[in-house]
């Protein structure tokens, strides 16, 4: 969820997370169809009461006591993540039933209990609800239920075991290994895709929140869309935006958006090109401990996106030797036409879906890809540089798709806010 982009602070748990359907599995495999359509009758009727969305939706209401159980009370040894919105726990419930259950049986949950008096409001708890209660695919985020009791507010999400993206970029340390280019790849096609069911003919959202931190990995990599509270139906008719007071998150709100308060689906492809240059990069979208001309990534890596000799100075260093300059200047060229300061020049998100199919590093399952591809360097940078692959004469720095399942930890690390820079 988000607040205005005028607050001075934003304080959000990297682990946002939102399902809808009642069942999930403990590995985080969908157990209903993987059909990136939805059914029409799933598709959110607006405007709608508070009453009408929450009989209307496809999950179950939990009771307060329910969740108690589920999570141990709410111990503080449960916590996922910490946020303006207040904290996410983990829990147990039964697969079928849906009743709690003791700590390590039946599948794993994630429940947000929100802060009574934080900055996250009702309305953004009722747009999850909304959204998450009624569309299905495979690359949203899976709510299973809601609890709504005197000034209680809470949801109930399928657990996503290896957490953000934002994790994985930017956090340093044991469990977040460094992704692969390969991973990378097929975490930006799935995320693409989600998007790109949003913007369809048969949803007709506009996110609005699109970032590192909203993309969720389960255990086999797959990346799913999560936190709906910012969402709007897009234009209708003859309609050409949606006008809506500037919310999000700086540094990845599109331009005119920022402007004008016109918001376009449009607005969400310009984000995905800020999310898709953090991963090239391995850079967060704003960092004020960065040298100076370098704050703002969009504004530094631009000039460099479009030439192929300087492109490399973009890149993120532990990606080196795992893929080919022109794949490099591709996905470098896809960026930049999303960050086009014009909308009408930046792609849909069914062409950024195509252009990254095709750009797909091949037998990616399950994170178990060897990264062998290597990238051709040029003479001025190819120095002391030997291929990892031949005779082992330099070890590529391991990353996440290089680990085995045996090896996951198996403690979930407590993430940390993650501020809005201003």
């Amino acid at each position: 969820m988000g607040v205005c982009l005028s607050a001075q602070i934003k304080a959000e748990s990297p682990y946002n997370t939102g399902f809808n359907s009642k069942y999930v599995s403990t590995d985080g495999n969908d157990f209903g169809s993987t059909n990136d359509k939805v059914s029409a009758n799933s598709i959110p009727q607006t405007p709608r009461s508070e009453v009408e969305i929450l009989r209307s939706s496809n999950l179950k209401s939990f009771t307060l006591s329910e969740l108690k159980t589920a999570t141990r009370n709410f111990r503080p040894d449960s916590v996922l993540g910490e946020g303006g919105f207040g904290s996410v726990f983990k829990g147990w419930i039964d697969e079928n039933s849906l009743t709690a259950t003791k700590p390590g049986t039946g599948i794993v949950i994630a429940v947000k209990r929100l802060n009574q008096d934080g900055i996250q409001g009702h309305r953004e708890w009722l747009a999850e609800v909304n959204y998450l209660g009624q569309l299905s695919h495979p690359h949203l985020v899976r709510l299973i239920g809601f609890c709504l009791e005197d000034e209680h507010r809470l949801l109930v999400y399928e657990f996503m075991p290896r957490g953000s993206l934002e994790n994985h970029l930017f956090r340093r340390g044991s469990y977040f290994q460094p992704l692969s280019w390969s991973l990378r790849l097929k975490v930006a096609l799935d995320a693409a895709k989600g998007l790109a069911f949003l913007h369809s003919a048969e949803a007709k959202v506009i996110y609005r929140d699109f970032k590192t931190s909203n993309i969720l990995l389960d255990s086999k990599y797959n990346a799913k869309l999560s936190d709906f509270g910012l969402a709007k139906d897009g234009p209708t008719g003859d309609q050409s935006h949606v006008s809506t007071r500037v919310m999000g998150t700086y540094g990845y709100a599109a331009p005119e958006y920022l402007a004008t308060g016109h918001l376009t689906a449009k607005s969400d492809v310009y984000s995905f090109g800020v999310v898709l240059l953090e991963m090239l990069s391995g850079k967060r979208a704003v960092d004020k401990n960065r040298p100076s001309g370098q704050h703002n990534l969009v504004e530094w890596a631009k000039p460099y996106l479009a030439n192929k000799r300087k492109i490399f100075r973009v890149l993120d260093t532990r990606l080196e030797g795992q893929y080919s300059t022109d794949d490099a200047c591709k996905l470098a060229t896809l960026a930049l036409r999303c960050l086009s300061i014009e909308s009408k020049f930046r792609p849909n998100m069914d062409e950024v879906v195509t252009t990254l199919e095709q750009l797909q590093v091949p037998n990616v399952n399950g994170g178990h890809q060897n990264g062998s591809r290597v990238r051709r360097r040029s003479a001025d940078v190819n120095r002391g540089y030997q291929n990892p692959s031949v005779n082992g004469s330099r070890v590529r720095r391991r990353s996440a798709d290089d680990i085995s399942p045996m090896e996951t930890p198996t403690a979930y690390p407590r993430p940390s806010a993650s501020p809005l820079y201003t």
